[in-house]
C-alpha cells in the first residue's frame, strides 16, 4: 500500500515538474513519462518498512498474548465490541502490543482520529486539534491517540482535561512507564488503566514463525532453522515481539542462501539477540522491584536467589545501587546479632568500588552469601521507626 501511494504521488510530482519546466500542456505521453520516472526512482531508492510494522495486527484476534484483557470474555475486548470507547491508558513493557491495540480500536470508531507522539508533539498540536471540535471536520467528536504520554509535562497534560471531561475528546494513550508516577492524576481519574504484560515464550514463538513465513514469501527463499534457533529467539527477546521480529529480519538480511535455501543457525541467533532479554530501567519500577527482590532473598536466606538478583544489577552495570542495598541489609537485617558482619561487608563493598566491573562481582558475591548464611536476624527498623514516631508526637523536652 505504501508503495502504491508513493508511486502515485511521485508520478504526479514528475508530471507537474515537466509542466513547470517546459511550460507546455498536459498530454497522455507526458503523464506516462512522469509515472515511468517515478517507478524508476522508487526502484532505485526503495522504501524500507520494518518487518514488525509490516506484520502489525489489524484485528484483536491477531494480537499475540494479553489474554487477561483481550481473550474471550476479556474486559477490554468486551469494551471494544460494545463500541463505547472510554478514555484509556495502556502501560507495560515495549513490544507487548500497546500501540497495536490502540490503532485497532481507533479504526473501529466513527470519530475523527488524530495520532500524536508526545516525544515530538507540543501544546500547539493539541490546540490545533481542539480547534476542530464542533466543526464539520469532527462532527462526532475526536479520538486522540497519544503515544508515550510520559514525555508530556504537567501543563501539556492539563490542556486536555476540559475536553476529556466533556467527552468531546476520547483519549487513548500508551506508556512504558508507571502511569501512577508519570501521568497527571486528573487524567488518571478520568481514564481506565489497562496493564499489558510481558509475553511468554510460546506467544513470541508464534510471532517468530509468522515472521519467517512472511520473509520466505518475500525473498523466495526457504528458511532452514537449526534446532533450537527459533526457541532461542523467542526466549532471548524477553517477551518483546518487536525485538523477535527484528531478529528474524536481520537473520534473513545477513544470511547466506545456498540453492534457494537459507540456513538460520543458532550461533547467528545468539549474536542478534545479545542482552535482548534484559529489562532494566534505572530509576523505574523494574529497578526497585529488583532491589526489593534482592533484599527479600537475603532475608529468606536464599543465596541462589540473592546471587541471581545481584547478577542482574552487575550485568546492567549498576554497581552503586546493589552496593547501597547490601550495606543497608547488613545493618537492618543482621545488625548487632553478628556485629562483625558490618565491617566485613563494608570492606567487600569498598573492594568492589575500587575494583570496578567485572571484578567487583567477586567481593559483592562474598558479602551476599555471608548475609544469607547468617542465621540470626536483628530487625532494627521497627525500633528506630517507633522512636521517631514518639519524638514526632510528643513535645520537645530539653535534654
Amino acid at each position: 500500500m505504501e508503495y502504491i501511494k508513493a508511486f502515485i504521488v511521485g508520478g504526479l510530482f514528475c508530471v507537474i515538474g515537466q509542466i513547470l519546466i517546459d511550460k507546455t500542456k498536459l498530454t497522455p505521453a507526458r503523464i506516462l513519462t512522469g509515472y515511468v520516472v517515478a517507478g524508476v526512482l522508487l526502484s532505485a531508492i526503495g522504501l524500507y518498512q520494518p518487518l514488525a510494522d509490516l506484520l502489525r495486527p489489524t484485528t484483536l484476534d491477531e494480537v499475540y498474548g494479553q489474554e487477561h484483557i483481550l481473550g474471550e470474555g476479556g474486559i477490554l475486548r468486551r469494551l471494544v465490541d460494545s463500541g463505547n470507547i472510554p478514555n484509556m491508558v495502556f502501560y507495560g513493557p515495549s513490544g507487548t502490543g500497546k500501540t497495536t491495540v490502540a490503532n485497532i480500536i481507533a479504526q473501529q470508531t466513527n470519530r475523527t482520529l488524530y495520532k500524536l507522539n508526545a516525544t515530538t508533539a507540543s501544546t500547539a498540536d493539541i490546540k490545533q486539534i481542539v480547534a476542530e471540535l464542533d466543526t464539520f471536520m469532527a462532527p462526532n467528536g475526536i479520538l486522540l491517540y497519544l503515544d508515550e504520554i510520559q514525555s508530556f509535562n504537567r501543563k501539556q497534560q492539563q490542556s486536555l482535561l476540559e475536553h476529556i471531561e466533556s467527552g468531546k475528546i476520547t483519549l487513548i494513550t500508551s506508556t512504558t512507564e508507571n502511569p501512577y508516577f508519570y501521568v497527571f492524576n486528573a487524567i488518571l481519574s478520568r481514564s481506565t488503566i489497562f496493564e499489558f504484560k510481558q509475553l511468554d515464550d510460546a506467544a513470541v514463538l508464534k510471532a517468530v514463525k509468522r515472521a519467517i513465513e512472511f520473509m520466505e514469501n518475500r525473498t523466495a527463499l526457504k528458511a532452514q532453522p537449526e534446532e533450537g534457533t527459533l526457541e532461542h529467539i523467542s526466549s532471548a527477546c524477553g517477551g518483546d515481539v518487536r525485538k523477535a521480529m527484528n531478529a528474524v529480519e536481520v537473520l534473513f538480511s545477513a544470511g547466506q542462501p545456498q540453492n534457494g535455501i537459507l540456513p538460520l543457525t543458532l550461533q547467528d541467533a545468539k549474536m542478534v539477540t545479545q542482552k535482548s532479554a534484559m529489562r532494566y530501567d534505572r530509576g523505574g519500577d523494574n529497578q526497585y522491584d529488583s532491589l526489593s527482590a534482592l533484599m527479600k532473598s537475603i532475608r529468606g536466606s536464599d543465596p541462589d536467589a540473592a546471587i541471581h538478583y545481584l547478577a542482574r544489577f552487575l550485568e546492567a552495570g549498576d554497581l552503586p545501587s546493589c552496593c547501597r542495598r547490601i550495606l543497608c541489609s547488613v545493618c537492618e537485617d543482621v545488625g548487632l546479632a553478628y556485629p562483625m558482619a558490618i565491617p566485613i561487608v563494608k570492606a567487600c563493598v569498598d573492594n568492589a568500588l575500587q575494583l570496578g566491573l567485572p571484578e567487583a562481582r567477586l567481593p559483592l558475591a562474598d558479602a551476599t552469601i555471608l548475609l544469607c548464611s547468617t542465621e540470626f536476624r536483628c530487625f532494627l527498623c521497627p525500633y528506630v521507626q517507633q522512636s521517631n514516631s514518639i519524638n514526632r508526637q510528643q513535645k520537645a523536652y530539653p535534654a
